[in-house]
């Protein structure tokens, strides 16, 4: 008898709950939802216009110059003249190796070429006379001639030792120490690098078919002048760098199917440096017509990405789109939609495919504050 009355007390207090539900999400007159379940749904139309389109690419930043500096000859290096990842110019001193076997190198040179020439000018003046034979004034021609190479081979040895920067950037850091023994050769040890600081530039891969749009906005010449493109680093969150594109690759890339483009950037302050990543935007060679929505009308689906279209009878219509970049705070979809329909900017939550709904037209650029959202319609549309 006791479990009997439990049942009842607990199938009443049940109702009462069911009813109280009922009556606080059924469909409402005058402010809430429609008599006939239609919900309130805030619509915009899609937006077409003219606007500069980009894509974005991954890149690495790379020295224009970049110079590995190698001993041109042998001995032991006697001063290192810089401090690593200083700036240094063109002509600068970097290293010098030991002088003093080429200084007498030279000297002994020096000598050589010297006996060579008076031995060269007596040999001429014998054979004005018919006092020696035209062989013997040959020999001395070709002995002076090959003195006079072993002292430009001492004199470029000598000038070698004073190891120079040959171009104007940043130095790494030595990487043999003073006092070592370096050799010159095909095996001469890399002593350090320099690369060149401004302007810098960026390399990246552009796919086969945004390059094939490319060809078809510019010709086959691909005026790069008319392609603008910006550049972030990893910790930018805007494209703060302005450049220009250096060029494209004569070939694409049948592995990969991409094409290798290389665009350059000022480096006045010598912020950016060689293996930097880079995200680069690269625009369209000029305007092109192109569908707009707010981020706010987009929903996702897994890996899809849709809009809730309102087409006849104010009803609700799903759709996949292709979103792309942003333009002035919206973002372009390139494929999906259509001019002139109207999609839900606010309110998603309480629209379903195949519902009708209560459409209020807003602009959609977003400059009108959205309705927030009620609680309790949100609660209301959840399936049951």
């Amino acid at each position: 008898m006791a479990i009997t009355k439990t049942k009842i007390i607990l199938l009443t207090a049940v109702a009462g709950i069911s009813y109280i539900a009922y009556g606080k999400f059924m469909p409402q007159g005058p402010g809430g939802w429609g008599m006939d379940g239609a919900a309130p749904v805030s619509v915009a139309e899609v937006v077409e216009r003219n606007v500069q389109q980009w894509h974005e690419f991954s890149g690495r930043l790379v020295a224009v110059e970049q110079v590995d500096i190698r001993p041109r000859v042998s001995g032991t290096i006697d001063a290192i003249h810089f401090k690593n990842g200083a700036q240094v110019n063109a002509g600068d001193m970097l290293f010098t190796i030991d002088p003093k076997p080429y200084e007498a190198a030279l000297t002994a040179a020096a000598a050589r070429a010297s006996l060579a020439e008076a031995e060269l000018r007596r040999a001429q003046k014998l054979l004005a006379d018919k006092a020696v034979p035209q062989r013997e004034y040959d020999q001395r021609k070709n002995d002076a001639a090959i003195a006079r190479a072993d002292l430009t081979t001492a004199t470029l040895n000598l000038q070698y030792t004073k190891i120079m920067s040959p171009i104007s950037g940043r130095v790494g850091r030595a990487e043999i120490t003073q006092g070592n023994l370096v050799e010159s050769g095909g095996g001469a040890p890399v002593l350090t690098t320099v690369v060149s600081n401004s302007p810098i530039y960026a390399d990246f891969e552009v796919d086969e078919t945004t390059y094939l749009q490319y060809i078809r906005a510019t010709g086959a010449a691909m005026d790069s002048s008319k392609m603008p493109v910006a550049m972030a680093l990893a910790s930018d969150v805007d494209f703060p760098h302005q450049g220009s594109i250096e060029s494209f690759d004569n070939q694409l890339n049948n592995a990969s199917g991409t094409i290798r483009v290389r665009a350059s950037f000022p480096n006045n302050e010598g912020n950016l440096v060689p293996g930097l990543f880079a995200r680069i935007r690269l625009g369209d060679a000029g305007d092109s017509k192109a569908l707009l929505v707010t981020d706010r009308a987009i929903g996702t689906d897994q890996n899809k990405k849709f809009v809730l279209v309102v087409g006849a009878e104010n009803k609700v219509e799903y759709r996949e789109i292709k979103p792309g970049n942003l333009s002035d705070g919206l973002r372009i979809v390139s494929d999906g939609l259509k001019p002139g329909e109207k999609i839900v900017v606010n309110g998603l939550q309480r629209a379903r495919p195949g519902m009708p709904v209560v459409p209020e037209m807003v602009p959609m650029d977003g400059k009108e504050a959205p309705q927030a959202d009620k609680p309790e319609n949100a609660e209301a549309q959840k399936p049951s």
